[in-house]
């Protein structure tokens, strides 16, 4: 299964299924527009009353569209809806890195979060936007200089490896591509997750909206970018390293034996 937070129209989206069709059976299973940053959500149902169209895709057998987040289109697949076996799910191309702190509100990534609990593989596959990106988004303009072939073509190899090696568990696999051409990539590395973002601090101010009265729009203004080091998937991206991060699942933690707040949460359970 192929889908993206980024809306069946993604060119991101036609490349990837595209380039990994010889590997297998491909579905895509789309969100019918953008859903980016939805991070693993699935909606509020009883508003979305959730629908779901067949539609065409060039050199793809099977194509649909889910009127809600990528995460929705992982469940309504798993469920059976379109009465096929998915084994793996393909979550992008996306444009913009879904590195460090944007993973967590991912769409891209979360399609592969929800596989995973539903036990199934899934790998994430983002690319770096032409002039940087911003918490795993691209603007526009940005996209003009986009390499999708370089992100396909990494994606391809991925994949291939997955399918022939799969993992005894479920995994979910996030990579992610500079922005350049296949034979200008420096190499792979394994990485993990920087625990900040690749930017100085945003600044955020509230501009009154035209003709309405208390009503603004959030201008949001974004520093340079900053460097990390090669071990971290912002680093290895900046330098030029497609980055290959295996994502833990979410569970239980011991806070520490100083932790204050466990000692007043035991208080209340003897209470």
């Amino acid at each position: 299964m192929v889908t993206n937070d980024d809306g069946i129209d993604s060119v991101g989206l036609h490349r990837l299924a595209l380039a990994i069709r010889h590997l297998g059976e491909v579905i895509v299973v789309a969100p019918d527009t953008e859903y980016s940053g939805a991070g693993c959500a699935v909606g509020a149902f009883n508003k979305l009353n959730p629908e779901v169209h067949r539609v065409r895709l060039d050199g793809i057998d099977e194509a649909w569209t889910v009127s809600g987040p990528p995460a929705l289109c992982v469940i309504f697949a798993r469920a059976g809806i379109f009465e096929k076996e998915f084994d793996l799910v393909v979550s992008g191309i996306n444009p913009g890195a879904n590195v460090g702190r944007a993973v967590y509100h991912s769409g891209t990534v979360g399609a592969c979060i929800t596989a995973r609990n539903s036990g199934i593989t899934g790998i994430a596959v983002s690319q770096d936007a032409a002039f940087g990106s911003f918490n795993g988004q691209a603007w526009d303009e940005m996209l003009l200089g986009m390499k999708w072939d370089t992100a396909a073509h990494v994606a391809a190899q991925a994949v291939e490896a997955i399918v022939k090696n799969p993992p005894s568990t479920p995994q979910v696999l996030n990579i992610n591509v500079p922005n350049a051409n296949v034979e200008d990539l420096k190499g792979w590395r394994r990485t993990e997750m920087a625990n900040q973002s690749g930017r100085t601090s945003s600044q955020v101010g509230l501009v009154p909206k035209i003709g309405h009265e208390n009503a603004f729009n959030v201008q949001m203004d974004w520093g340079q970018p900053i460097e990390l080091p090669e071990h971290t998937d912002i680093g290895a991206v900046q330098r030029g390293f497609v980055s290959v991060t295996w994502l833990s699942a979410i569970s239980p933690v011991d806070p520490g034996v100083d932790n204050h707040a466990e000692h007043a949460i035991d208080r209340l359970f003897r209470s």
